[in-house]
């Protein structure tokens, strides 16, 4: 799976540090989008699990919204590795 290769990379002593660095705190809630997404591919009356899955996309954008703000660099770079798209503002 892919986070265990983005685990890997990183030392043992430097992932217990890391874990809750916004890095991996966005990596780990894309991994359970995706996996929630699948999941309602097959079951698409699950409504809890939507509701779960839009709590995760919130949290996930909030927390892109802080490293936006805090490091544009980092971002950039972050929003590359995992393959997301950099949310647009509105037209209005």
């Amino acid at each position: 799976m892919v986070k265990n290769s983005f685990i890997s990379v990183i030392s043992q002593k430097e992932k217990e540090e890391n874990q809750g660095s916004v890095e991996f705190q966005v990596f780990h809630f894309t991994n359970k989008i995706r996996r929630l997404s699948l999941h309602l591919e097959l079951h698409k009356k699950d409504y809890l699990s939507q509701r779960g899955l839009l709590k995760i996309v919130g949290k996930r954008q909030r927390l892109l919204a802080y490293l936006s703000k805090k490091n544009k660099v980092r971002y950039k770079e972050l929003i590359g590795q995992l393959n997301i798209r950099e949310k647009t503002k509105p037209l209005i």
